[in-house]
């Protein structure tokens, strides 16, 4: 499903995402991914997120694109794009994934000073309809992948792809800011974070990154 005007859009921890009708991408479709575990699901979200990351390095410099975990797109320290992936399971496999994309392409203002788009870094309008067909496209390849049991490379792409990967920065956990370094994500989707001597794991309503 395709629609030219996003005013619901939802990203995680329920935040809302602003589109300018006809301006970017926002999609969602339906994906089957049965012969994933429901205690592997993160893998669908890694294959999404480098997808999302491919078509984007197609316009912009690579070395500044990252995956923020969970599953954002980002140029710099600004969000390109977003993902959102609603699982349907079926005893211990996934029945059905509705995946959400929305990423900034032509829009050249927002009213959070954190987004950015495509066409801000490089002054040129696109064609969203040859953009989108390029991200379906992209999106295929790696699904494919996952399906053919690339899982441990695709991680390792993801990883090296990671916003602020083996980096210490702060982190707002509850209402207390802590300093630390990603370590890498667990199956589950779990961010693995070293603060000081320890290790913690964090699920995705428990961290935020302070940017």
């Amino acid at each position: 499903m395709l629609t030219s005007a996003q005013t619901q859009g939802r990203g995680q921890r329920g935040n809302q995402w602003e589109a300018t009708p006809g301006k970017n991408i926002t999609l969602s479709l339906v994906l089957k991914p049965g012969f994933l575990a429901v205690q592997k699901q993160f893998a669908l979200n890694i294959a999404v997120s480098l997808a999302v990351a491919d078509l984007a390095k197609a316009y912009l410099p690579a070395q500044h694109l990252k995956v923020k975990w969970p599953n954002d797109i980002y140029y710099g320290n600004k969000k390109l794009g977003g993902i959102l992936i609603e699982n349907t399971i079926s005893r211990s496999t996934l029945q059905h994934s509705i995946v959400g994309i929305g990423l900034n392409i032509n829009q050249l203002s927002f009213s959070h000073h954190h987004a950015i788009s495509v066409a801000q870094v490089t002054g040129t309008e696109y064609n969203l309809e040859l953009v989108i067909e390029q991200l379906l496209t992209q999106l295929e390849v790696r699904y494919l992948e996952l399906k053919s049991g690339k899982q441990g490379q695709q991680k390792f792409e993801y990883l090296q792809h990671l916003f602020r990967y083996q980096e210490e920065h702060p982190f707002l956990v509850g209402d207390k800011i802590i300093r630390g370094s990603i370590l890498g994500v667990e199956e589950s989707g779990k961010l693995g974070l070293q603060v000081g001597e320890e290790i913690h794991y964090f699920d995705f309503k428990e961290i935020s990154y302070v940017i």
